[in-house]
């Protein structure tokens, strides 16, 4: 499909600017990959609309396909290379029918592999067109993890027992050096870092215990546990790791942290690697990096309505502070890069600080401090003004220096985005004049204050509406009774209200939840707040500051997605407090 096509279609139903097509369209060429592979990759635009938009050029009709109504059976009759490499998937077979699902229908190659599989199988076939995530669903279906562990650990013939001691682990550090280089140990590792990505998890946890070592995942911000193996097998598991971060194989006396890259299916992954020194041996945590979870869009995170608006007003003048508050692991990173990759355009030089590069974007400058060789986010930050910088993107103001340099910053004409420890976003500003910057700046640095909580985000296909009970029904009509009227008449949701939980299906696999959703709460610059930092600012008055601006608070942010059958509403009361 001529690509040019695809993207004059996007621009004229808006969900592209000619802008981002002109930069598709030069990266595209630079990269040697197609315009819809990035556009994909990027999630500028829902997988699912692309489709749609393709079955209509292309005359072929689209298809959301769900992985467990495909058998095993059917799975086999094209193998995972051929699938692979052409992107497609059988879908269904009858009697005389063979139903494919193509990613490229109009790929000559593999319609050619479809004929030649149709002529073997003696069988008609049929053609669906299907997005790039549903390919992905399916294609991991071909490796199940524990299947390929079993197999690894029965070939190295070790046993699951619980007999080991710790000296006997410590001392076999040189032996499990040779043992990491046999295919066993690799296969192990490849099919857990695999798994991982398949589970979506954000990170693995590889723990010696007592007598045997176990495997968790972080998916959705919960560890589950998804293995246990013998004892025997840590050390090689480990040094494997090791060697793949680039890691002193001998040293296991004190932390490390390496981090590399490796292609999962078809993603570019980047894997960061963390040691930790136990009685028991190694535990081995490794952050998993996906740039397609990772990087998404502010609506993708949950950002919408008035502040959706705010956001996007404050990040277009052409200086001054953008601060997102929050405890570590709120997605304050997150929000930063979806901000960034707004900002990244082609006239505009960005440059970053980060401790450490979690994502690697496209036309960024990018820089990972180094505190251990006095290169921390101050020291950055003197060089990044040597730079040219339009934007500059500092991972988390940590002390008094790099905030006043990120004041100075923003008031000699820059873009800052940063990251800082404060419960809401009225806290900011003390915050800052705690840090020793001196208040008079701030009403001239500052422009936008956010704060975020992460909750879980209810299953869309198993969710059901309930009558809430009398305590929490009372809080959200005082909270929803606190919103200001112009609001409160753009909303749909309407008394009596309904809260909403998930039982659990097949989508979900019977957990109730589908990732996390981020309530947020914005406060920006006034002239009645400048007011009130000049005359002295404390927390109290800069909270009636946002009952005037009729803030959105993180609680009624939270109820509102709540009562729209986003989230859970008893994990936003936990997760907020009435401001």
């Amino acid at each position: 499909m001529n690509p040019q096509v695809l993207l004059k279609t996007l621009i004229d139903r808006k969900l592209l600017t000619a802008d981002v097509a002109e930069k598709i369209t030069r990266e595209s060429a630079l990269v040697q990959k197609s315009p819809e592979d990035l556009i994909n990759d990027r999630r500028l635009v829902d997988e699912a609309e692309i489709a749609k938009i393709k079955s209509e050029i292309l005359k072929v009709p689209y298809k959301k396909v769900v992985p467990e109504e495909i058998s095993n059976e059917v799975l086999n009759i094209i193998s995972e290379d051929m699938a692979r490499t052409y992107k497609l998937i059988p879908l269904s077979k009858t009697k005389d029918m063979l139903i494919v699902g193509m990613l490229h229908p109009d790929d000559a190659k593999a319609q050619d592999v479809l004929r030649f599989v149709a002529k073997q199988q003696r069988i008609n076939l049929g053609v669906y067109l299907i997005t790039p995530g549903d390919l992905d669903l399916i294609l991991r279906k071909y490796s199940p993890f524990k299947d390929q562990v079993d197999a690894a650990v029965k070939t190295l013939g070790a046993k699951p027992t619980r007999e080991n001691s710790f000296g006997e682990r410590i001392v076999q550090l040189e032996e499990g050096v040779a043992v990491a280089e046999e295919a066993p140990i690799i296969k192990i590792v490849a099919s857990t870092l695999k798994e991982a990505v398949n589970l979506g998890a954000s990170d693995v946890h590889i723990e010696p215990q007592r007598g045997f070592m176990r495997i968790r995942f972080r998916i959705d911000g919960d560890l589950q546990e998804v293995t246990q193996m013998p004892m025997t097998l840590h050390q090689p598991i480990v040094s494997r790791i090791k060697v793949m971060a680039n890691l002193k194989i001998d040293e296991n006396r004190i932390p490390q942290d390496g981090r590399f890259r490796s292609i999962i299916f078809g993603r570019d992954i980047d894997f960061r690697v963390a040691t930790f020194p136990t009685p028991a041996g190694e535990k081995i945590a490794i952050r998993v990096l996906d740039p397609t979870v990772g990087l998404r869009s502010l609506t993708d995170l949950g950002l919408s309505g008035r502040n959706l608006e705010i956001v996007n007003e404050g990040i277009e003048r052409p200086y001054g502070m953008v601060l997102v508050s929050g405890p570590t692991g709120s997605g304050k990173t997150t929000t930063l890069y979806a901000l960034l990759q707004i900002l990244n355009k082609v006239g505009v030089n960005i440059v970053s600080l980060e401790d450490p590069v979690e994502y690697y974007i496209d036309g960024m400058n990018q820089s990972q401090v180094r505190p251990e060789i006095g290169y921390d986010f101050a020291a950055g930050l003197r060089q990044i003004l040597r730079q040219d910088p339009d934007i500059i993107m500092v991972g988390e103001i940590r002390d008094s220096e790099t905030a006043a340099l990120a004041v100075h910053a923003a008031l000699t004409g820059h873009v800052v985005l940063s990251t800082l420890h404060t419960n809401n976003a009225a806290g900011v500003v003390p915050r800052l004049i705690d840090m020793k910057v001196d208040a008079f700046l701030l009403p001239s640095s500052l422009n936008l204050m956010l704060s975020q909580r992460l909750v879980s985000k209810l299953c869309q296909s198993c969710k059901k509406a309930e009558e809430p009970v009398d305590s929490i029904k009372n809080i959200i009509k005082k909270e929803m009774d606190k919103l200001p009227a112009e609001l409160k008449s753009k909303m749909k949701i309407k008394e009596p209200y309904k809260i909403y939980h998930s039982v659990g299906c097949k989508d979900c696999k019977n957990k109730g939840v589908s990732g996390r959703m981020a309530l947020f709460e914005v406060l920006r610059m006034t002239e009645e707040l400048q007011a009130i930092i000049s005359s002295g600012a404390n927390e109290d008055k800069i909270i009636e500051e946002t009952k005037r601006q009729g803030m959105i608070t993180l609680r009624q942010d939270g109820i509102i997605k709540a009562l729209q059958g986003l989230v859970n509403m008893e994990e936003v009361l936990n997760e907020t407090t009435e401001l």
